[in-house]
C-alpha cells in the first residue's frame, strides 16, 4: 500500500495565478472540471483497452496482468489514434469557432435570422 495521500494531492494548489481563458470564474471552473473528467475517461479507455487485448490473448486475466502490460509499438500507436480522436471529438465545438473565426462566413444562426427576416 502506498504512503501517498490522493486526496491531499487532489487539492494542491497551482503557485501564481489560474490561468483566464474565458473571463468568467465559474465558466473556468466549468472547464477545469470538463478536462478533468475527460482525462479521467482517456485513463479508463486505455485500461479498457488493455483489458480487451488481455482477453483477446490470454482469455483470461488478473488484476496483476493489467497493472504490468505494456502495449507494444502497435497498441500504443492505436491507442494514440484513439485518444487524438476522442481529444478531437470533445474540442469540436472550439475547433469550429476557431475555423469560423477565421473565415468571413456568416453562422449559421446569423443566416437563418437573415432568411428568416428577408
Amino acid at each position: 500500500m502506498s504512503d501517498i495521500d490522493y486526496i491531499l494531492r487532489a487539492g494542491a494548489r497551482a503557485k501564481g495565478k489560474r490561468p483566464d481563458f474565458l473571463g468568467d470564474p465559474g465558466s473556468e471552473r466549468m472547464l477545469s472540471i470538463l478536462l478533468a473528467v475527460v482525462g479521467e475517461v482517456s485513463v479508463l479507455k486505455e485500461r479498457l483497452d488493455t483489458v480487451e487485448r488481455l482477453l483477446d490473448a490470454k482469455g483470461t486475466i488478473s488484476r496483476a496482468d493489467i497493472d504490468k502490460y505494456q502495449p507494444d509499438r502497435d497498441a500504443a500507436y492505436q491507442r494514440s489514434l484513439m485518444t487524438k480522436e476522442y481529444i478531437a471529438r470533445v474540442m469540436r465545438g472550439v475547433q469550429q469557432e476557431m475555423e469560423a473565426m477565421q473565415t468571413d462566413e456568416k453562422p449559421v444562426a446569423d443566416i437563418s435570422v437573415d432568411l428568416r427576416d428577408n
